[in-house]
């Protein structure tokens, strides 16, 4: 793939951010904009064991979608206690992903600010991501089509994040919002996958403290590089198309594809991952 650096900056004006990013739908990380926040100095996850130690979450691996999951269902549960003192320990594929620990943990609320940054952000939903050295999040796009303010903290995350446009190089799986599974985005065959070669996207390594903004119905593909979490704040999309898009997923999609996968189970999702390699080759025109 074609990744370029994404662009960083310390901090920024709301008129600048909207002009130069959200009206454009590029990318950006904002370095200092939770200096101010408790949260840059009590969130780690010695605080959150302290804090949450004794509440249970969900957690998921990397194992390839099964017809015998639900939609977004955890494949195990965990005390947190216990899943952090995991992470600190030794190197786990176990992750928490879109976990709303500030509703269960509402102390939590009091350590950041919703930030004034010209995006109208959905107070209701702020979640929690956490993740060991090297568990990866599969390449995706999200379901609601949000922008997203992507904050990390308590180490180090790369984030490899592609535009809605890049979609046709994708492998797409039908009726859903990620990639085939079996790819590598650390690694990419692209004997096995030509279509990747001519994907354009853009790379980042957060730190503690630093935020990624990413537009809306971007593709996005995380890699813990040291133990750590993060937080996601969202803003509906703007666009209507967007709008109607995600409503599409939210109503239709995802009930559609668990209706298939009660109907025809396994043959089902294997038939969504052949369809994903005969339709992007046959799109872009790849003799295989």
């Amino acid at each position: 793939m074609q990744l370029q650096e994404i662009p960083r900056v310390k901090n920024i004006t709301k008129e600048d951010f909207v002009a130069r990013y959200v009206k454009p739908q590029k990318p950006v990380v904002i370095q200092e904009l939770t200096k101010e926040w408790g949260a840059y100095e009590k969130w780690h996850l010695n605080y959150i064991d302290h804090i949450a130690g004794d509440k249970t979450v969900p957690l998921y691996d990397d194992r390839p979608v099964s017809h015998e999951d639900g939609f977004n269902e955890p494949h195990a549960k965990m005390k947190m206690h216990e899943y952090i003192k995991l992470l600190e320990t030794e190197p786990t594929s176990y992750r928490i992903f879109l976990y709303n620990l500030m509703k269960e943990v509402p102390a939590l609320q009091k350590d950041f600010e919703w930030p004034d940054i010209g995006l109208k952000l959905v107070k209701q939903l702020p979640m929690l991501f956490f993740g060991g050295k090297n568990s990866k999040v599969f390449m995706h796009f999200d379901i609601d089509y949000s922008n997203i303010l992507h904050f990390h903290f308590h180490g180090k995350k790369q984030c490899i994040i592609l535009p809605p446009d890049q979609t046709r190089y994708m492998y797409k799986i039908p009726h859903s919002l990620i990639s085939r599974e079996d790819i590598d985005f650390d690694h990419p065959d692209y004997d096995k996958w030509p279509a990747l070669k001519k994907a354009k996207g853009y790379i980042a390594n957060l730190e503690h403290g630093e935020m990624l903004y990413m537009p809306e119905g971007y593709w996005h593909y995380m890699k813990y590089l040291t133990p750590g979490f993060s937080m996601s704040l969202r803003a509906f999309p703007r666009k209507p198309l967007n709008l109607a898009k995600a409503a599409y997923n939210v109503l239709i999609m995802r009930h559609f594809d668990n209706f298939m996968r009660r109907q025809k189970g396994q043959d089902w999702i294997d038939y969504k991952n052949e369809q994903a390699i005969i339709k992007t080759h046959r799109e872009l025109g790849i003799q295989t």
